[in-house]
């Protein structure tokens, strides 16, 4: 199943995204897209759960296509997600990682550790994410045991 890209998309970050989340909301908006902005909304040190909650909960809601996540490595930001339900966070490092989380896990966030990938990679995994449709049978039987 595809994206929803007629609606907009949550991002969120701790200190370590913000530079990232910064100019990710600049290029997507670039493209065209709603962005709705968990923050942080300066660079300061900040505790990253309350920004991936935020995301998070977004995304279950359903108001938005899907969520970007950005910390130091991502791991905290993607633990922290995956703890609500029906969120399926997956931590994209490559290319290839970005599109396995969509093709094979139907991921509805993608957390990008921004102190480990430059800019330019973070922004072509996005594009990837967003245009990789999930692709279901022996993967959605997969899916549908994460939940607990």
């Amino acid at each position: 199943m595809p994206l929803d890209m007629t609606l907009p998309v949550a991002i969120g970050s701790d200190h370590a995204g913000f530079a990232y989340k910064t100019a990710l909301i600049s290029w997507l908006e670039g493209k065209g897209y709603k962005i709705i902005d968990h923050g942080v909304g300066e660079n300061k040190s900040v505790d990253y759960p309350d920004y991936a909650h935020a995301v998070a909960t977004t995304v279950e809601s359903g108001k938005v296509a899907f969520g970007i996540l950005l910390c130091g490595s991502a791991n905290g930001v993607c633990m922290t997600a995956n703890k609500h339900a029906g969120i399926r966070a997956g931590l994209a490092y490559m290319p290839d990682v970005a599109k396995l989380i969509r093709q094979h896990n139907d991921a509805n966030i993608i957390c990008l550790p921004a102190r480990f990938v430059a800019l330019e990679l973070a922004m072509e995994m996005v594009s990837i994410f967003i245009e990789t449709e999930f692709e279901g049978g022996r993967h959605q039987t997969r899916v549908s045991k994460i939940s607990c």
